[in-house]
């Protein structure tokens, strides 16, 4: 997955990111399914700038971006999800995480659990159909000890 980091960075790319990578159909109401067209502007939000929270007009459930995934009821903003799950696929460490985007450790150690528990349950439990496979050669002797040194 890349992340063009100069072009996530404003509001707007952040949301549209957002939208695709999380909600690939388009923003649906969670309770109902409508598209996000069939609802209403309900209100706004300040302290996480999603700004937009939405009222179905049919089941008049409330939703917003965040809704359906893990940063739910988290007060992150755009740039913050899309900068966090950049750090989570590179690999770096929650501390380093927490500190640059200015967030609490528990908050990032929590959600990249929840990231990395919801990637784990969406793989593949078919065996790949090759019937040859590469290995990198740093795990050719694997779990094996090492012969005394003379």
């Amino acid at each position: 997955m890349e992340f063009p980091i100069t072009e996530l960075l404003d509001y707007e790319n952040s949301v549209a990111w957002i939208i695709e990578h999380f909600h690939p159909g388009g923003m649906r109401c969670p309770m109902c399914g409508k598209p996000q067209e069939q609802a209403r502007e309900f209100r706004r939000t300040k302290r996480s700038q999603l700004l937009v929270v939405y009222r179905c007009r049919d089941c008049h459930m409330t939703y917003n971006l965040y809704s359906g995934t893990v940063f739910e009821q988290t007060h992150l903003t755009p740039m913050q999800v899309v900068l966090l799950m950049r750090g989570i696929c590179k690999g770096e460490s929650s501390k380093v995480l927490a500190e640059e985007l200015e967030l609490n450790y528990g908050t990032v150690l929590t959600l990249r659990h929840e990231v990395q528990w919801n990637a784990e349950h969406a793989q593949a439990t078919t065996p790949l159909p090759d019937t040859h496979t590469e290995t990198d050669e740093m795990f050719q002797n694997a779990g094996k000890k090492r012969r005394g040194t003379l």
